[in-house]
């Protein structure tokens, strides 16, 4: 009997060829936007970054550039290059920079959707 196989499909991103739009943090470039699975962003942190939660979007910040804080639910957290943060639903967050540029990577599930940000 032939063995069958289901192709699975994928995608590739090039982030050089996704534009920036403005979001709570500052400036970010979403890929895989057609994903049923999950969106990642490269983010720049501005320093008026919003507070900001979701009702529905799980987060995973990882830190690629910068120090600065991390603010989860009212409390400040330092953050440097290598460290990640897992943001649940309801956790009020925001990144703030302190001297030098901050740049994130935001593995964002299900995928991001921009009504699923609120503020107080």
């Amino acid at each position: 009997m032939p063995q069958t196989s289901t192709e699975h499909p994928f995608i590739i991103a090039n982030f050089a060829n996704i534009p920036g739009v403005p979001c709570p943090c500052g400036s970010a470039q979403r890929a895989f936007a057609n994903s049923n699975t999950c969106t990642l962003h490269t983010v720049t942190i501005s320093k008026n970054a919003q507070t900001h939660y979701h009702k529905h979007h799980t987060e995973v910040y990882y830190f690629l550039e910068g120090k600065g804080q991390m603010e989860l639910n009212g409390k400040l957290h330092p953050v440097h290059p290598g460290m990640t943060i897992f943001i649940p639903p309801g956790v009020r967050h925001r990144a703030v920079v302190e001297n030098e540029p901050m740049k994130i990577l935001n593995f964002v599930m299900p995928p991001f959707d921009p009504e699923d940000e609120y503020f107080d």
